[in-house]
């Protein structure tokens, strides 16, 4: 075994592999030599090279999105550490545990104009758990700071950031490591919940009951729950694609549903109890309809935060889904589901009327992104993991049907465009399943160097809807076609990705009308031997306007 000479590197080190972790994504650099060396040398550790810091920091992102565990990302000093901060951001609303570990120089080098110094400690004060900045010499404060950030990443399901002064020589070694940090061991104490009389009162006697299910990770709410749920005349559960929960009854298209509603149909649907759980919702529609007919309790339903999304939150469970419900099946009246409650038996009648129009609408609509969306999700393999891209890809993604054993995966933390790519990678080397990407033109091509990549996956696939710019704010209130529109929200651009295939050798596919997609996605989801991607041409100025048919055809 090989340790860095420098005692401060060996306990981070020690300190990391004591508290279990196993992935370290490294960033090419000098000042994090003693770091680099010493966690490359050590079989307790599985090490990434990943040049780039912000695809580093997603890379790291996709792996603890999957394993639900903290993934150590180390950088050099100056300016590398700054590049992480997308992926920070995503982990930090995502609740995912990410520990950033960046070199730095002394104190004493700070501000006075030495190369690759900037301000490091605390950068990431504003959207990080903890803050751990260390000291020059091996200490047991230092020890203390490293474990307990480890520990908060773990436990509070977010990142932390380490920073760590080294001193020159950097590079110097030795064969045994002179340091014996001690860590305290992870007590998990799962706490008894019971939900009071009076909250109790309020569920039994609410007539309309909203279940809306933000992310969550597949297999999550246990099957009776889901069956107590779904029996509930008085309850209408509606789910999103990331939500990974499914039964016959729960409705996952919720902009098909609501979107035509008039004022009358919202005031009638509007719930007397809402029920959140899971993490951040894409439809924007159920988010204005809840804001602007509140209802008279909200409850939110999650171990850690509560987010008054609608602003009307009155309660904040500080449990999971489960316990909470568990309570519910125990103890609610359930003489009270009295024939009278007809909340989910008029949403499902227009969940059938919708399905009607909706399947009109696709058997005619023309070659566009939601008839490439409708096609794609038709043709995926079962019990496969889909990563989804923001803006378009997610939101088409949530108009059309999808398998249930498809497991679906979006960074909704910021929902920004940045890193969709290289984190839907970092999943795939790590979840076992076939992964297929679905990603826009301008996401995919802002993370290009997602494929400057030795990790990839040989059955990783990329689905790449090209619609020469960025579509989504066609489809915005106020979209007027000029030369500034064009140049400055749109991004009108003619690039493809083929040579990009080329330099990163992945297989490359493309369609440019139906009949060519749905003779390439046969051979597309076939090709297991080395990454492929498929990029389809769909028309740039006729997508804002097919989907807004489809909101008229469901009328």
């Amino acid at each position: 075994m090989i340790y860095p000479k420098i005692p401060l590197a060996q306990s981070v080190i020690e300190i990391c592999r004591l508290k279990g972790i196993q992935h370290i994504i490294i960033s090419p650099g000098s000042r994090n030599a003693p770091l680099t060396i010493g966690f490359s040398n050590n079989e307790a550790f599985q090490c990434y090279s990943i040049v780039d810091e912000r695809c580093a920091a997603f890379f790291a992102l996709g792996i603890a999105q999957q394993t639900k565990e903290p993934v150590a990302i180390v950088c050099t000093s100056g300016s590398a550490l700054l590049n992480y901060y997308p992926a920070i951001a995503e982990a930090f609303y995502s609740q995912i545990p990410l520990v950033v570990i960046s070199a730095d120089r002394p104190k004493n080098k700070i501000d006075i104009g030495d190369g690759q110094t900037i301000r490091q400690e605390n950068v990431f004060a504003n959207h990080s758990l903890y803050n751990a900045n260390l000291t020059e010499a091996a200490s047991v404060q230092n020890d203390n700071l490293i474990s307990e950030a480890i520990s908060i990443s773990k436990k509070q399901k977010g990142p932390v950031h380490i920073n760590v002064p080294f001193e020159e020589p950097l590079y110097d070694t030795q064969d045994f490591c002179s340091v014996k940090p001690t860590v305290k061991e992870e007590v998990v104490v799962e706490k008894p919940f019971s939900i009071s009389e009076s909250d109790l009162n309020i569920w039994e006697k609410a007539q309309k009951k909203l279940i809306l299910v933000g992310e969550l990770f597949p297999n999550t709410i246990e099957s009776k729950i889901i069956e107590f749920l779904a029996k509930d005349e008085s309850v209408v559960v509606f789910t999103e694609k990331t939500s990974n929960l499914h039964h016959e009854s729960f409705i996952s298209n919720i902009d098909t549903i609501i979107t035509p509603f008039t004022e009358e149909d919202f005031k009638e649907f509007k719930p007397d109890l809402l029920v959140t759980f899971g993490g951040m919702i894409v439809s924007k529609r159920i988010k204005a309809f809840l804001r602007k007919y509140q209802p008279e309790n909200h409850w939110h339903i999650d171990e850690l935060r509560a987010y008054d999304t609608f602003g009307c939150l009155l309660n904040h469970f500080k449990t999971n889904p489960n316990l909470f419900f568990n309570d519910f099946l125990l103890r609610v009246d359930l003489s009270v589901r009295a024939e009278s409650r007809t909340y989910n038996s008029k949403i499902q009648e227009i969940v059938a009327y919708r399905r009607e129009k909706q399947n009109d609408f696709q058997n005619q609509v023309p070659f566009s992104d939601f008839k490439v969306f409708d096609t794609i999700t038709k043709a995926l393999p079962k019990n496969i993991q889909l990563q989804v891209s923001n803006s378009s890809a997610i939101r088409y993604l949530q108009l059309v049907n999808l398998d249930s054993s498809i497991e679906v995966f979006c960074n909704r933390g910021t929902s920004g465009i940045d890193g969709s790519t290289t984190t839907a990678i970092g999943a795939a080397l790590v979840n076992n399943k076939p992964t297929v990407l679905i990603t826009g033109d301008i996401s995919f091509f802002y993370d290009s160097n997602a494929l400057w990549n030795n990790y990839i996956p040989k059955n990783f696939k990329i689905i790449l809807v090209n619609n020469s710019g960025g579509g989504i704010f066609r489809i915005l209130p106020g979209h007027k076609e000029t030369e500034t529109f064009t140049k400055y929200f749109e991004t009108s651009h003619s690039l493809d990705a083929s040579n990009l295939c080329k330099m990163f050798d992945f297989e490359y596919l493309s369609a440019n009308n139906e009949r060519e997609l749905e003779v390439n996605l046969d051979d597309f989801f076939a090709r297991n031997e080395k990454p492929v991607l498929l990029e389809i041409f769909t028309p740039e100025k006729e997508n804002d306007k097919i989907l807004k048919d489809y909101f008229k055809k469901m009328l």
